[in-house]
């Protein structure tokens, strides 16, 4: 309670929105001081919205946003944080080609002019994080996910927040990394006192963290109460979006009749299956560190692998290697007994190769069709401007079997409620649905998937696994993932491969791979939570009933 009796902060019938596009509606909220108060909410939800409109990054339409008994409603985002209302944005926030130290100074721009103030808070932020005082003089681009992840906590903490907003903690995280950061951020809200409300996809790293949990569905609260609660409501917590939201499955969806799909098991690879992809001792250096080490690994055809381990283990870099982004410094690319080393990233693609990127690159002004659509332009048969101009039969036909192949896509990721959406209003979950749609209009043999469920609900990401086996079963392409949702990759994946410090560290069965001594050593970790970020499970009831008991 803030002195005049009144919550600490509260939210009021909030309406919020992007130009026209109305996202929150009527949103009452509302936190005490000290409290730890988890925001959960499927894909597109407005979580992200919210934490905005209280720090001021967007003005409400209506409503009343109150702190402390003020009205700071459309306040000035230097003002609400002046006032100790701080947000730590989701995703890369940080300055990479600045050292720690300057990305830690710039961060105290609410007292730039106070250097002794600077010189104190910067003493007490490294005691926190004492591994950033180990990094210190580093590039802040070279420190690991989890070392960015508490850089950014740093810099927001050298404003001595009161309410703290973390938007994404566990975004692209590996485990032992989500584990760490649970820790803390425990550890800092015993030593502060701070306010803290925390985005976070998984419910079950959720409970971990908090006590009490507000969840968003469609721009409103769903459902506000204590977070063990929320795991006994089934109403709530389910896939609105991969499994749910579009009706194709069971006939109509935005006026259009859609095929029936088999929900089959999908099939393994055969042992004696062709390799489809081939890395023969790949390497790659970044100024005498080496980022990637005579990785050798094959997929076959029709196979699904996963590809693990600590952030900044060369994952991300490999998958740069092979897609032709990065030229290699030793080593073969094997794509379908054709040696691809030297040809460009639109030459490997011509050769069956598709991947995605962390975050989504789509055209924020085009609908979803019309992206699909775009990723179609190779395969159309006609692409004569003058014939298009002037509406001949060639042209149109191929416009028509393009547009086919659109709905066929749609149907197929169960984008058809988003359909007509700009790319740029959909939630970073959607947007990578999306993407993964764009690489399937290129017709690949061979898809590399980096980070899929990275930003994606957990309810989502539990209906993930079943959807990329349904794609690998529709297309008939091999698929090399990056991830780190254990229960999604061990439920999709026929083979597991860990990295650590760019090398092959162990490969088999995803049991093999992840029981191996070195894997839960540098990767995995002991936070159950953090390991087991979707899915119902042993390590989720234990959780609960913590949680119940504190």
């Amino acid at each position: 309670m803030s002195d005049n009796g009144s919550p600490f902060l509260r939210c009021t019938n909030l309406d919020v929105g992007y130009g026209p596009v109305q996202v929150l509606f009527g949103v009452d909220f509302e936190c005490e001081q000290g409290e730890i108060v988890a925001l959960l909410g499927t894909n597109g939800a407005g979580k992200s919205t919210l934490l905005k409109a209280i720090s001021g990054l967007l003005k409400p339409m209506a409503g009343k946003i109150e702190f402390k008994g003020e009205n700071i409603t459309g306040m000035a985002a230097n003002r609400t944080a002046a006032l100790g209302v701080l947000q730590m944005p989701g995703g890369k926030s940080v300055f990479p080609t600045l050292t720690v130290e300057e990305n830690l100074r710039l961060a105290s721009w609410l007292f730039r002019g106070e250097k002794q103030r600077v010189a104190e808070e910067l003493e007490k932020v490294l005691d926190m994080f004492p591994r950033l005082r180990e990094r210190y003089n580093q590039m802040a681009g070279n420190l690991s996910g989890g070392e960015q992840q508490m850089m950014s906590l740093a810099g927001v903490f050298m404003n001595q927040p009161t309410v703290l907003m973390i938007d994404e903690l566990s975004l692209g995280l590996a485990p032992t990394v989500v584990g760490e950061l649970i820790d803390v951020v425990h550890h800092v809200h015993d030593q502060t006192g701070v306010t803290i409300i925390v985005v976070e996809q998984s419910v079950n790293v959720a409970l971990t963290l908090a006590k009490r949990a507000a969840f968003m569905e469609k721009g409103e609260v769903r459902f506000e109460g204590p977070t063990a609660e929320l795991l006994e409501r089934p109403d709530i917590l389910r896939s609105v979006f991969i499994a749910g939201a579009s009706a194709s499955r069971d006939g109509q969806s935005n006026g259009k009749k859609s095929a029936k799909r088999k929900q089959t098991k999908r099939k393994r690879p055969p042992a004696d299956a062709p390799v489809v992809l081939e890395c023969i001792d790949v390497s790659k250096t970044f100024g005498g560190i080496r980022a990637v080490d005579e990785v050798s690994i094959q997929l076959k055809r029709g196979e699904i692998m996963g590809l693990i381990g600590p952030n900044g283990s060369g994952k991300t870099t490999l998958f740069d290697c092979i897609s032709g982004f990065l030229p290699i410094d030793g080593g073969r690319v094997i794509v379908n007994n054709k040696d691809v080393t030297e040809l460009t990233p639109h030459e490997r693609a011509l050769a069956g190769l598709g991947r995605s990127f962390q975050e989504a690159r789509l055209y924020p002004s085009l609908s979803v069709a019309e992206t699909v659509a775009v990723a179609l332009e190779r395969h159309l048969e006609s692409k004569d401007i003058v014939a298009a101009a002037m509406h001949l039969p060639a042209t149109y036909e191929s416009e028509l079997a393009a547009s086919v192949r659109v709905d066929e896509l749609i149907d197929l990721m169960g984008l058809n409620a988003f359909r007509e959406k700009l790319t740029g209003e959909l939630s970073t979950g959607t947007r990578r649905i999306v993407d993964i749609a764009c690489i399937l209009a290129q017709d690949p043999e061979i898809v590399l998937l980096d980070e899929p469920s990275g930003g994606v609900a957990q309810r989502e990401t539990e209906a993930l696994g079943p959807l990329l086996e349904r794609v690998q079963e529709y297309t008939g392409c091999s698929i090399l993932i990056i991830e780190h949702d254990m229960p999604l990759l061990t439920s999709i994946c026929d083979r597991m491969v860990a990295l650590e410090t760019g090398a092959v560290i162990a490969e088999g069965t995803p049991k093999q791979t992840l029981n191996h001594p070195r894997v839960v050593e540098s990767y995995l970790g002991t936070n159950e939570a953090a390991i087991m970020r979707s899915g119902e499970h042993k390590a989720g009831r234990r959780l609960r009933r913590k949680s119940r008991a504190r």
